[in-house]
């Protein structure tokens, strides 16, 4: 066997080997704490694979608790944050958008407060691509583009039933 030979198949078995995470990309990622004891994390996950992947659960040693998070509005109205025990499925050629009021990495019980340029090393765990390690560096200035910030547009809305005064 010819050394051209022996290299092709090492390449070609390479190939099969490689890991699917190189499918999975993640951009846009920023943590952020509003107290001591608990901290969140916010990204853009994007699928450039062939096929659905599903994101199980997330790891790191920042907190003693990290778990995938997402808001949902209660039958009051309310928006409550829950823990997403199922985790979120990831489509082909799509993108999840972690962002402050929808799904985000959630930790709790913080090893140290989330400082400013500080990084959180995150793993994310795929049933597809296995296992993503992601660093995220913390900005606690940010401004969120997403859902839950910025102005609302009421301009549709009838606020004649409404009491203007200052003292309400």
């Amino acid at each position: 066997m010819s050394l051209k030979t022996t290299l092709m198949g090492a390449v070609a078995a390479l190939s099969f080997a490689m890991p699917a995470f190189a499918e999975i990309e993640v951009h846009d990622q920023y943590a952020r704490s509003s107290n001591a004891m608990a901290g969140a994390a916010f990204m853009t996950i994007h699928n450039h694979g062939d096929g659905d992947d599903h994101l199980l659960s997330v790891m790191s040693d920042a907190s003693a608790r990290v778990e995938l998070h997402t808001h949902i509005e209660d039958a009051e109205g309310v928006m409550r944050m829950t823990y997403v025990e199922e985790g979120f499925v990831l489509p082909a050629g799509g993108e999840i958008t972690m962002q402050r009021g929808a799904a985000h990495v959630m930790f709790m019980g913080l090893n140290t407060p989330f400082e400013q340029d500080d990084i959180v090393t995150i793993t994310f765990v795929f049933e597809h691509a296995g296992e993503v390690v992601v660093e995220i560096p913390v900005d606690q200035t940010r401004e969120e583009h997403g859902a839950m910030s910025g102005d609302v547009d009421h301009s549709d809305m009838d606020h004649s039933d409404m009491d203007h005064s200052a003292d309400n």
